[in-house]
């Protein structure tokens, strides 16, 4: 039974609060012309905003070619909304979709109000749902609140924190120079398929201690868990990858290394195998293809950007530059933080039942405070939601944008003519609710061989697989500095 302060139908107004003048706030620009969304927006009444909630029995769904072709058009329908928006994320799973920045800010830092367990929310999703890979509950780091988040996040960070910037550096260049050694005799590339989505995969199989020749089965199982259009295709992802992980596990328990794993297993926090699988499956997931997306994003903008490319090399403009202005227009992973109130809540005029999903925008969010432009570079001081924000927040940053940079930079260096081989307007983007990332991304440049003068990526010295860092961990068999 609903109180006399809640209505009947949940994700609507305060009974009265629609015909408070300027309600709702108007956040955002009504979708343009043109926009597929553009016929559902609501007429303005004569106060000049939008009439509350329009549509609010039809949430308006976040996948499929529509969404995926201009985001930013349903993002614009959305915000007409108010701060939460009713969407649906997969075929009959729906959510409520935070696209206000000061609401994203509220709710991301207020862990007494909103929890991140989803058992409750499972129970009403059915069971062979493509949606519950990526939000189903796991004993991890990223479905946990209160002291089991700070004992699961503490072995991550403490963990990471072994890994050198040098020799993370080291390690990229030895992955770039491998990838580029593939393609680069051949002039043509797809930056996608080839290079965007295989760095963090090499970085991250490494790091985590197994050889490059594991790689494969990774990437396969990790696109199939954001991609699955079945229940079937979703099922057999989330097999794999659990398989690729117990494997990795096995071989950890026969003999420890200086990666990953093997500190999360011998850190003081005492994971169980079961909390330890997981832990590293959350991780593995979560730096791996994010941060896919992030590199194929900045490099889209860098070569069909003129403020970047007169030639790569001449450009006014840093990748440092590209990859600040994907985080605030195109980040990598677009609608996610997924969150339950732990009671019945009214929230920035809306009200939500106790163990609802409710996700983030940060796509949307940013936009709101963007002041990115085609003549000058992001002024923001970082302050989009891209890394999400408050208890939750990213835990391993510097490293993500210290990989992304560094990849961008080494193939630039080699590459230092290579530019889009189809008109911008004409790439695709990958369907999904979660993430923002290109199908492909065609390119050209003049070819390089390993016999050529000068340095190539086939004799160059600073790409070595092995670090001073990685020896002394070794000889050492050094724990996180919790330990010692």
């Amino acid at each position: 039974m609903t109180s006399p302060h809640q209505p009947e139908e949940w994700g609507l107004p305060r009974p009265g609060e629609a015909e408070r003048p300027g309600y709702p706030p108007q956040q955002g620009a009504a979708p343009p012309p043109g926009c597929p969304a553009h016929s559902a927006v609501p007429p303005q009444q004569a106060t000049g905003y939008p009439q509350a909630r329009p549509d609010a029995h039809e949430p308006v769904k976040l996948y499929g070619p529509e969404f995926a072709a201009d985001p930013g058009c349903v993002y614009g329908r959305l915000r007409q909304y108010g701060a939460l928006a009713p969407v649906e994320i997969a075929p009959d799973v729906t959510a409520m979709l935070v696209t206000d920045y000061r609401a994203a800010l509220d709710l991301l830092h207020d862990d007494s109000t909103w929890s991140k367990d989803s058992r409750e929310w499972m129970q009403t999703v059915p069971p062979d749902s493509p949606i519950l890979p990526m939000l189903g509950w796991r004993p991890n780091v990223f479905y946990s609140d209160g002291p089991a988040h700070v004992r699961y996040r503490d072995v991550i960070v403490d963990s990471f924190k072994l890994v050198e910037p040098h020799e993370l550096r080291a390690r990229v260049h030895h992955a770039a120079d491998t990838l580029i050694q593939r393609f680069g005799a051949r002039g043509e590339v797809d930056l996608i398929a080839d290079y965007a989505r295989l760095i963090p995969l090499l970085m991250f199989n490494n790091l985590f201690g197994l050889p490059d020749s594991y790689s494969d089965r990774l990437i396969e199982a990790l696109a199939g868990m954001i991609e699955g259009t079945s229940p079937e295709e979703a099922a057999a992802a989330n097999e794999a990858y659990t398989a690729y992980i117990m494997e990795l596990v096995g071989s950890k328990k026969a003999q420890r290394g200086a990666d990953l794993t093997s500190w999360f297993m011998d850190h003081p926090n005492g994971l169980t195998d079961e909390e330890l699988i997981h832990n590293i499956i959350l991780v593995m997931g979560a730096g791996n293809e994010p941060l896919a997306n992030l590199i194929g994003n900045a490099l889209s903008r860098m070569l069909s950007d003129d403020r970047y490319y007169n030639t790569l090399t001449g450009g006014a403009l840093t990748p440092q530059d590209a990859i600040n202005e994907v985080l605030w227009n195109d980040p990598p992973l677009t609608n996610y933080s997924a969150h339950f109130p732990v009671r019945d809540v009214f929230f920035h005029g809306t009200w939500v039942r106790r163990g609802q999903l409710v996700m983030v925008s940060y796509a949307a969010a940013n936009s709101q405070f963007d002041t990115t432009s085609l003549d000058v570079p992001g002024s923001g001081g970082g302050s989009h939601l891209s890394w999400a924000a408050g208890p939750h927040a990213c835990p391993v940053k510097r490293h993500a944008l210290l990989i992304a940079t560094t990849a961008i930079e080494r193939l630039t260096a080699w590459l230092s003519d290579i530019e889009l081989a189809v008109p911008a307007g004409e790439l695709e983007w990958r369907h999904g609710a979660f993430h923002r990332a290109l199908v492909a991304l065609p390119a050209r440049f003049s070819p390089i061989t390993p016999d050529q003068a000068g340095a190539t990526p086939w004799h160059n010295r600073d790409s070595s697989p092995t670090s001073s860092t990685r020896s002394e961990a070794t000889s050492t068999g050094r724990q996180p500095a919790s330990a010692r």
